[in-house]
């Protein structure tokens, strides 16, 4: 999907109804009205949502291999390639950090975990044995060399995000490296990437029903009643995503000349589909085509969001320096402020490599504490009941971050084409191409254009 870079229009308006924005909306309120006045059927839909991240799936490791290919293409300039990774990592290294930051600082002034005293002989290891033995797995070496795959295919069967990314952009390099040779290779690879991005759209059409299927499972499976017991912790993880959102990103939205509130609105449909689903990565590829379709280059936007999917993590950040303090505190655990150094340092190294799944917040959670003595693992079980509703805002904390991060670097870039943006946020639908397909019907141009 190429970006906008002549005059666009918005997307046609359909009625409300029929906008995909309000079906997963009506989804996810059903959905939630089954699992809470009958969990065991909310329980029995959780293939439905399974069935509908298997299909997203399924198309993310194309759309980012033809996305990335392309761009790099487009870019001619193998060192263009460095440039945009460089600060796109630059990026990525700040914001995750300022997010650990936050989270810890949060969690000493509120203390959520505060006056529970809770006897670290009765918590259930057992409970959280699966998390640990993943977490002991993890090591940075095991990371670095988890990246390269055991073949050039096995990468796009396995469905590992990063060895995507690292067989995408070594074979975008070579690609390049060709010169004309490689031209026919490039003009191949675009058509199959407009195949790809309308499969997406069909895939898409999907979505009310996962949105349904999944959150019906969320509060059959683990009920209302259970936020209420750790009210303290959740409203405080909300507020300070809330917060980092709208204040620190706000910020940063500002200096780079648009709202972030124009920006969540623009995002309105994935963000539904993330809540629906816990998973940042059943939105990935509708975000490729919205920030391309925002004015951002194909170049930019490959390189870009698939990286912030494993390396700029802001929610999930939040959750675990915030989360560790919660268990400490709880147990009445003193934390000494090298402790708490020392386990920021050690999440700075663990949060990195959590691809946008649902559940590896608590897996790297889970690693931070196999380093940190002072805080047992054991003490996860206290919040192993109300970590699904917990994913859901880490996934949409990461998603906004990414989006952001996207949009800055393509202005630092000089890749974004400022009047596309405008259009697209003031409207809160993605703009048309200029000349789009005559045999599209309205709104079929666009992933999801269909508000």
């Amino acid at each position: 999907m190429q970006p906008v870079t002549g005059p666009a229009t918005p997307a046609v308006r359909r009625p409300f109804y029929l906008s995909l924005y309000f079906m997963v909306l009506v989804a996810i309120v059903s959905g939630g009205l089954i699992g809470h006045l009958w969990p065991d059927v909310g329980v029995s839909l959780k293939p439905l949502g399974d069935a509908f991240i298997k299909l997203v799936k399924m198309v993310i490791a194309p759309v980012i291999f033809l996305t990335i290919v392309t761009g790099i293409t487009g870019m001619r300039d193998i060192g263009k390639v460095g440039r945009v990774a460089a600060k796109a990592f630059g990026y990525f290294l700040v914001f995750s950090t300022l997010a650990l930051i936050v989270g810890l600082v949060t969690a000493n002034v509120i203390q959520p975990g505060r006056g529970l005293n809770i006897d670290p002989a009765t918590l259930n290891a057992g409970a959280v044995s699966q998390y640990s033995a993943a977490a002991h797995e993890t090591t940075i070496q095991g990371f670095l060399t988890g990246i390269i795959p055991d073949t050039l295919v096995s990468a796009f069967t396995t469905g590992n995000i990063l060895q995507v990314l690292f067989v995408s952009i070594l074979f975008g390099i070579a690609l390049t490296l060709t010169g004309d040779v490689g031209k026919p290779v490039v003009t191949f690879l675009e058509s199959v990437s407009a195949a790809v991005f309308r499969l997406v759209a069909i895939v898409m059409k999907a979505a009310p029903i996962g949105a349904f299927g999944a959150f019906a499972f969320t509060i059959g499976a683990y009920g209302i009643s259970t936020v209420a017991n750790l009210a303290m912790l959740i409203g405080t993880f909300y507020l300070t995503a809330i917060v980092f959102v709208v204040g620190v990103l706000g910020l940063v939205a500002i200096a780079n000349g648009f709202n972030i509130l124009k920006l969540i609105r623009y995002l309105k449909e994935e963000l539904l589909l993330v809540l629906g689903t816990s998973s940042s990565e059943a939105a990935l590829p509708s975000l490729i085509d919205k920030m391309e379709r925002a004015g951002a280059s194909k170049s930019v936007v490959g390189l870009v969001v698939p990286t912030g999917y494993s390396f700029n993590l802001d929610g999930t950040n939040i959750y675990m320096t915030m989360a560790a303090l919660f268990i400490a505190q709880a147990l009445n655990i003193d934390l000494s402020l090298q402790d708490q150094i020392l386990l920021l340092l050690v999440a700075m190294i663990s949060s990195k490599g959590a691809a946008g799944i649902t559940g590896a917040g608590f897996i790297t959670l889970a690693a931070t504490l196999a380093v940190v003595p002072s805080v047992p693992i054991a003490g996860m079980a206290l919040i192993l009941g109300i970590d699904r509703f917990m994913s859901e805002c880490r996934a949409l904390t990461n998603f906004i971050g990414n989006a952001v991060a996207t949009i800055v670097v393509a202005r630092w870039e000089g890749e974004l084409d400022r009047d596309a943006l405008k259009l697209a946020l003031d409207s809160g639908s993605p703009p048309l191409a200029a000349s789009p397909d005559p045999a599209a019907g309205p709104g079929d141009d666009a992933v999801l254009a269909d508000d």
